[in-house]
């Protein structure tokens, strides 16, 4: 069986102690965390945000294990610059107006050619790579994967506040990324080929300087032997991070099984896809999605249970079927989003979102101090 390494990128928000709003501090973190997180840490195109990725993981195991070993540095780190991190997809209420661009040529030049929509893409996110036999079977199982992404993306909605405002969405961070060109959900391609050509056509004509400014849901990624999921909100937990990887491992190992076999899937048209994905934006976990083969509106823990059935025969080659089962676990305590909700809804009160979006972080990682 095909390795499906696994490697993962996630985006964490840099809180002031004080007034719990984002502060622009990365560059204190990335210089206290050099002798133990050097390799590990990344600026992004917001001072205001961190990015820390594991290496390449043979098995969720070893990912999880890498992710709460760096995951516990980043937490100390913050703490010794007297700082904090937390998940989620947005800051309840921090304004991209007053959050500082990282000064470098890449972010420079984005901001260049998008002005505003740049800077106001202060939104955080969870990136998942999974290694792929070859870029062929990278399109072929991307174009299948497009169906699932809802179904994963709900799982994983954590940003209901933006700017102050209770937004009415589980996921908004999606809703201000679609300013950007070329994201959403990729077209079907019926070859490598027929991909390559259209980045080529791209490069070509100006449009992009590589294909790393393709910033699709999910690519095949251009320098690496993986496909890339981009969909998900940051999560809190880092159970929540690991499920989701699982899940997404299961999913390109199982249709890599049935494309060994001959087995084909439906394919649906982006339009019908569209539509699953604005109900899992809008209602998470809560959202009815459309079964295209019944042409009806199901309930979408109806849908979970036909995903976790859909890969079961997969997750025991891969030993991940507890970190896979930890969905049910998500349904019952809802997603973040749903989480904050409730202790806005308590509190009226963001700030105690944001302790509350720190501690999450900081679950089941033990630091010398506790949160506050």
């Amino acid at each position: 069986m095909h390795q499906f390494t696994i490697g993962i990128e996630e985006e964490y928000q840099i809180i002031d102690v004080e007034s719990r709003d984002l502060i622009s501090h990365v560059s204190k973190i990335i210089e206290g965390g050099k002798a133990v997180l050097s390799e590990n840490l990344k600026h992004e195109m917001h001072e205001s945000m961190i990015e820390m990725e594991t290496g390449i993981c043979q098995n969720i195991k070893e990912a999880r294990a890498e992710l709460t070993n760096l995951r516990r540095h980043l937490i100390n780190t913050a703490h010794e610059q007297g700082l904090r991190v937390a998940g989620g997809g947005t800051h309840p209420f921090s304004n991209w107006e007053h959050n500082t661009i990282t000064n470098g040529e890449r972010y420079n030049k984005i901001v260049d050619d998008m002005g505003d929509v740049a800077r106001g893409n202060l939104i955080f996110g969870l990136h998942v790579h999974i290694g792929i036999p070859n870029r062929e079977e990278g399109v072929r199982i991307q174009n299948v994967m497009r169906y699932f992404l809802p179904h994963v993306y709900a799982l994983s909605t954590n940003s209901p506040f933006w700017i102050g405002r209770n937004t009415g969405f589980k996921s908004y961070r999606q809703e201000i990324f679609v300013k950007f060109p070329r994201t959403g959900i990729p077209s079907y391609f019926n070859s490598l080929a027929e991909f390559d050509s259209y980045v080529e056509l791209l490069v070509k004509t100006g449009t992009i300087d590589n294909a790393k400014k393709i910033w699709w849901d999910l690519r095949v990624h251009p320098f690496y032997p993986t496909i890339e999921f981009r969909i998900c909100d940051m999560p809190l937990r880092i159970e929540e991070t690991v499920c989701l990887a699982a899940i997404m491992q299961s999913l390109v190992a199982k249709i890599y099984k049935l494309h060994q076999q001959n087995l084909s899937f439906r394919s649906y048209r982006r339009l019908l896809l569209n539509e699953n994905k604005w109900r899992a934006s809008k209602s998470g976990i809560e959202a009815h999605l459309i079964d295209f083969g019944k042409e009806e509106s199901v309930p979408y823990p109806h849908l979970l249970k036909e995903l976790l059935e859909f890969i079961d025969d997969v997750v025991d080659e891969l030993d991940c079927r507890k970190e896979v089962e930890y969905a049910w676990t998500i349904l019952e305590n809802g997603t973040g989003a749903d989480r904050q909700l409730k202790v806005f809804n308590e509190t009226g009160d963001l700030t105690k979102v944001v302790d509350y979006m720190i501690s999450e972080t900081e679950y089941g990682i033990t630091h010398g101090e506790t949160a506050s």
